[in-house]
């Protein structure tokens, strides 16, 4: 519907020829109150959505990246059996989501083999790091439910603007007495200005999202696979002992 509304609006201007600037300045002077502050709400938007994304890509990178390093340097420490220096590695690399997972599973570890008693003390440590899962799982999907509320309403934002617009149109053609193109042509080029933008904010913000979306599923998985590996480590190292 919306972007049916906007072909009849951009062929509409077409036939008015000269009578409306096509530079944005005029465009913007054209406009009523009620379009500006649609194009205000949809900048608004579009640079929140903005912000998101580049933090998130951020983010994310940073995470693939120092976990790679933290699986190299932490699994010698494993094998050696040095828990403390397996720690440290972790803490050096914050960004790391499997770190901050292991991070905590080897600390409730640790502190559990000494207050725990010894049949519960892998349950403790499953529950550390099923907790470490899910604050982990959180921090990584923090801003995407922005994306998606931005994805959803930008285009009826849009359409809001679109609809004022062609009430626009019709009351230039009231005021005017006229029916001619150039009495409905600032009213069309609000509908055609704010329907574009919002599509404009909407499309980049649903694909993102969806991108980011499948980045944290898979992070899910490598978090869950670490723990799980954790967990044998754990219960090889105890059976090790006795």
């Amino acid at each position: 519907m919306v972007a049916n509304v906007s072909l009849v609006s951009f062929w509409l201007l077409q036939q008015a020829g000269g009578e409306v600037g096509w530079d944005l300045v005029s465009m913007w002077h054209s406009m009523g109150v009620p379009a500006k502050i649609v194009v205000v709400i949809l900048f608004i938007m579009s640079a929140w959505s903005v912000g998101i994304m580049i933090d998130r890509a951020l983010m994310y990178s940073a995470a693939r990246k120092q976990s790679r390093i933290f699986v190299q340097q932490v699994a010698g420490a494993l094998k050696d059996n040095k828990l403390d220096e397996a720690i440290s590695i972790a803490e050096r690399n914050k960004k790391s989501h499997i770190a901050k997972v292991v991070a905590t599973g080897l600390s409730e570890f640790q502190a559990a083999s000494a207050n725990v008693p010894e049949e519960e003390v892998i349950e403790a440590a499953k529950r550390g790091l099923e907790r470490s899962v899910a604050i982990v799982h959180a921090e990584m999907k923090r801003g995407l439910s922005g994306l998606a509320t931005i994805g959803s309403t930008a285009p009826f934002v849009g359409l809001f603007g679109t609809v004022v617009g062609i009430i626009n149109a019709f009351k230039g053609i009231s005021q005017q007495k006229a029916t001619g193109l150039s009495a409905v042509a600032g009213g069309i080029s609000e509908a055609l200005v704010t329907t574009a933008l919002g599509l404009l904010v909407a499309v980049p913000a649903v694909w993102t999202y969806n991108y980011f979306t499948n980045k944290v599923e898979a992070f899910d998985v490598e978090m869950d696979n670490s723990s799980m590996e954790l967990i044998n480590y754990f219960i090889t190292r105890r059976a090790g002992k006795k």
